[in-house]
């Protein structure tokens, strides 16, 4: 009797191992695959997939990526990022994590506060293109220029992001002369948050320019909307 107790003993505490074998098992499962959801919500080198093939496009399309658009995050790829990472006054680490894929205007798929985080990631894109385009210019001028800019993000023939239109090639000459990078005046910054709210004093315009600065023949053909301050505004 005695030893059909100790039997029946053993046999319980076996199945109570189990058990605590089997939550952990669970409990540690679970872990593994909630934790590094997190983390791999980034890209950098190694990784591959559709993100990176659209990092790649945008850099490319931007003028920081010379290399081949194959899904592949390699060193090419590291390198294009910091420079726009420095660019945009992100951290430059070389990896697209959620800031830098917000700036890039690819989608994260987070839904906890990004579209606060995308909206005054804008306001600064766009106030320092505005500063750097039209200091000094009256301020609806500066509203006008960054609704223009706000106008080519949803023109077909512009990229549809913000980062796209500011840093599209040859686009604005603030890029190439290093005015970007300048201290942003406050009217710019107001003016920007203007422009995304919807005023436009450009009259829809999807190009400008300072008729006493530019040599440029091709804008000079474009139909003029308005003037505002030094900048004719065109279709």
């Amino acid at each position: 009797m005695q030893d059909r107790i100790i039997k029946i003993l053993k046999v319980g505490i076996i199945l109570a191992l189990n058990v605590c074998i089997i939550a952990l098992a669970v409990y540690s499962s679970s872990h593994s695959v909630n934790e590094p959801a997190s983390v791999q919500a980034l890209s950098k080198v190694g990784s591959r997939g559709d993100e990176v093939t659209k990092i790649q496009t945008n850099l490319k399309k931007w003028g920081y990526y010379a290399g081949n658009i194959d899904g592949i995050f390699g060193s090419q790829t590291e390198q294009a990022v910091r420079a726009f990472q420095k660019k945009n006054g992100l951290t430059v680490d070389g990896i697209a994590g959620p800031k830098t894929l917000e700036a890039m205007g690819i989608s994260t798929g987070s839904t906890s506060g990004g579209s606060a985080a995308a909206s005054s990631k804008d306001v600064a894109l766009l106030a320092r293109i505005i500063s750097a385009e039209s200091r000094g210019e009256p301020y609806t001028g500066q509203v006008a220029v960054g609704a223009c800019v706000l106008n080519r993000v949803k023109h077909p023939s512009f990229p549809n992001t913000l980062a796209g239109v500011v840093y599209q090639p040859g686009a604005f000459t603030a890029i190439t002369d290093g005015q970007i990078d300048q201290p942003v005046a406050d009217s710019a910054k107001r003016a920007a948050q203007d422009a995304l709210n919807g005023w436009d004093p450009s009259g829809g315009a999807i190009y400008y320019y300072n008729p006493d600065k530019t040599s440029n023949k091709w804008i000079r053909t474009r139909p003029v909307i308005k003037r505002i301050g030094n900048h004719l505004f065109c279709s």
